[in-house]
């Protein structure tokens, strides 16, 4: 089985904003591209894990979900690094697909199980690397350890133990180190 980091989209692989105007103003945070070849190289297949709406309905101010994952993938491209894939919410904003659907219950820890089916990966060996508490739990839910990007993005502060990070770091490069540590053969 292969072992997998997921990775929150918005404010974790990508700064927040800027693309829902032009997907081309996308760029990778300082240091990202180079935790990130680390894990590949390592053995880590890469994936996106996100419920924003966006996902749902495809487009992002104007411009298709497609535009702003063609854009991560060559900024990623450019770097020889390759994500697994990206696994959205299917449905909208506040859980529902249309007004007039029911609320979802789609939770990110399901959408991270989906990526393990998909692609027959081992959960208790890989990683959630987000950038708020509910990335934590989400991973936690899946059975995942975490990492916490504390970035200040994060504005409720409600710890219980599913939202507990196991590492808090402060970018994708000292995340990729904290999980190639914590991994070693002792």
């Amino acid at each position: 089985m292969t072992r997998a980091v997921f990775l929150n989209k918005d404010g974790t692989l990508i700064p927040n904003g800027g693309y829902q105007r032009d997907p081309d103003l996308i760029d990778l945070p300082p240091f990202a591209a180079r935790g990130l070849r680390i894990l590949q190289g390592r053995g880590y297949a890469l994936f996106v894990v996100a419920t924003r709406s966006d996902g749902a309905h495809g487009v992002v101010g104007g411009h298709t979900l497609t535009n702003v994952e063609q854009r991560i993938d060559a900024l990623l491209a450019r770097e020889q690094i390759a994500l697994g894939g990206y696994y959205y919410c299917a449905h909208g904003a506040n859980g529902s697909a249309a007004p007039s659907t029911p609320a979802c219950d789609c939770q990110r820890h399901d959408l991270i199980r989906r990526a393990a089916d998909d692609h027959d990966i081992d959960l208790a060996r890989s990683w959630m690397v987000g950038d708020i508490l509910d990335d934590i739990e989400s991973g936690r839910r899946a059975g995942c350890k975490t990492v916490l990007i504390s970035t200040g993005n994060e504005t409720e502060w409600g710890i219980a133990p599913l939202r507990l990070p196991h590492v808090i770091t402060f970018n994708l490069y000292r995340a990729a180190e904290a999980i190639l540590l914590a991994d070693q053969p002792r």
